[in-house]
């Protein structure tokens, strides 16, 4: 078996804006999505919006969907507000989620896309923090991270396409355990605990505090280690959409890298039925989440069902080896896959051995290992507001300012990707899933595009009464080899459509 798979990540960042504390969070927002908006011409009134008549959040995986009446607010996510929404040529979505700036990157096949295109989500936010800046005079300010510190937190979700025929038990019972203690290699490091940070210390995630039960359909409060949304945007009868909460906003490649590569395989292992990575779930799921993100030792015993105790890393070290067996089979290991596993076990090795060189490629180390410098040499105390400002600025997106950017330019914070796939990213969609036809759609037909989803593209033709809607329910369809032909063949949108009516070749 193989890391590929449909995955996606979406990122919402932190905002604010510079000598106006108390600017509307979502007007903020909007000078930003709509300031990226006007530099890829996607203004007015006839800007694509985005197509929410086949979502579906409030379906839940356990097999009931709960009512409007009863869902927050927050869960509606079908609803238009009317907020600043675009839909990018490179198949990803920019858009106003709530209080915060999000981009949601295009569906890939790989972790390493994923690195890729999540990675063309910061240079975009980059850009339209400039543009918003010189359009309203005003210094906007975004951090790819995960808390304010003052009790809010916001998300970097993951998504991974499932079989849906795969018992959602089995995915709770082997991922509850998995998800508790990746953090050794996911966590971007907090300095602060409890959900308001007003505790003194460090920890390896931002995210851990936030969460308090185990299994649950909501995302923004009382939130589950295991989200139920049951909305693959994809055909459903095939299809289960795995969507990843307890993530951390990363800011080294390889951390998102493996983040995505060892989850998709930890994934295929539940869909494959692997007896080893069952029986590993904590008594307490969610006190043990807390705890191992408090243990940046990394030697907090995990108390388990079946009364055995084991470390983070000695889980990880079942995973792991379960992985190398499960994906060693007679059709061999493909090449992304084995350097998956090899990033795994050398990620744990040195987690265990040497810490130092894991600060070249683990977030939280990296943060940690820039505080106790600071703390060496000028004697400070974990509550020195200068610790602080390290924590923030490890995040800032201003390429001259962030921390994380300056140790990459040092070479201690390891790139895997390279500025031109980055570059060509911002602007092209991947080749391999649907998000090639939306995102080029997008690019050669923008005045034709009445609106977009991650299952359709909304044609509004001339020549045709009434809007047409072109489904893409498969992910795996509506790719270069699919349609690419065809779109260099028609110089219009109206010609498109009668090349896929005419051709058989339809996205979906």
């Amino acid at each position: 078996m193989s890391v590929h798979r449909i995955m996606g990540i979406e990122t919402e960042y932190g905002i604010s804006v510079t000598g106006q504390p108390s600017m509307n969070a979502m007007v903020a927002s909007s000078h930003i999505v709509n300031a990226y908006a006007s530099l890829v011409g996607a203004v007015g009134a006839t800007r694509p919006r985005w197509d929410y008549e086949l979502e579906s959040p409030l379906r839940d995986a356990r097999g009931f969907d709960i009512s409007r009446a009863d869902a927050d607010p927050s869960q509606l996510t079908d609803e238009d507000l009317g907020l600043a929404n675009v839909i990018l040529t490179n198949g990803a979505r920019l858009y106003v989620d709530h209080a915060h700036p999000e981009y949601s990157s295009p569906e890939v096949t790989n972790p390493r896309d994923a690195v890729i295109w999540d990675r063309a989500g910061a240079v975009i936010m980059h850009r339209a923090a400039h543009l918003a800046q010189a359009a309203t005079g005003m210094q906007f300010l975004l951090y790819k991270n995960n808390t304010d510190n003052k009790g809010v937190s916001y998300g970097c979700h993951e998504n991974y396409l499932m079989r849906r025929e795969t018992p959602f038990t089995s995915i709770t019972n082997a991922l509850i355990p998995f998800f508790i203690t990746r953090q050794v290699f996911t966590g971007a490091g907090r300095l602060g605990r409890g959900q308001d940070g007003s505790s003194v210390g460090f920890q390896l995630s931002q995210r851990a505090d936030f969460f308090e039960v185990e299994v649950g359909l909501e995302t923004t409060l009382k939130r589950p280690i295991i989200n139920t949304r049951d909305e693959p945007h994809a055909d459903p009868e095939r299809y289960r959409r795995l969507h990843v909460i307890v993530g951390d906003a990363n800011l080294s490649d390889t951390a998102t890298y493996l983040k995505m590569g060892s989850t998709a395989i930890v994934l295929a292992m539940i869909e494959g039925g692997v007896p080893e990575i069952l029986g590993l779930m904590p008594a307490q799921p969610v006190r043990e989440m807390h705890a191992v993100s408090y243990d940046y030792d990394l030697e907090h015993l995990v108390a388990l069902e079946r009364g055995r105790s084991m470390t983070a890393l000695e889980i990880q070290a079942v995973f792991l080896e379960a992985a190398w067996t499960f994906c060693d089979g007679p059709l061999g290991i493909d090449e992304q896959t084995k350097d998956v596993l090899v990033l795994w076990e050398r990620t744990l090795d040195f987690l265990n051995n040497d810490r130092a060189a894991a600060a070249h490629t683990v977030d939280w180390c990296a943060k940690l290992a820039l505080m106790e410098g600071y703390r060496r040499r000028d004697g400070l105390s974990w509550t020195d507001p200068r610790l602080a400002l390290i924590d923030l600025q490890y995040s800032d997106m201003r390429s001259e300012k962030g921390l994380a950017y300056q140790l990459e330019r040092r070479g201690s914070l390891a790139r895997m990707v390279s500025d031109d796939e980055v570059a060509h990213a911002v602007a092209r969609p991947p080749r391999d899933t649907r998000a090639f036809f939306r995102g080029e759609c997008m690019r050669r037909y923008p005045d034709n595009i009445a609106a977009a989803a991650w299952d359709s593209v909304v044609f509004d033709l001339p020549e045709a009464e009434t809007l047409l809607r072109v489904p893409t329910m498969e992910p795996t369809r509506g790719t270069a080899a699919h349609v690419e032909h065809l779109l260099d063949r028609a110089t219009t949108a109206g010609a498109l459509v009668r090349l896929l009516q005419g051709d058989g070749a339809a996205p979906e």
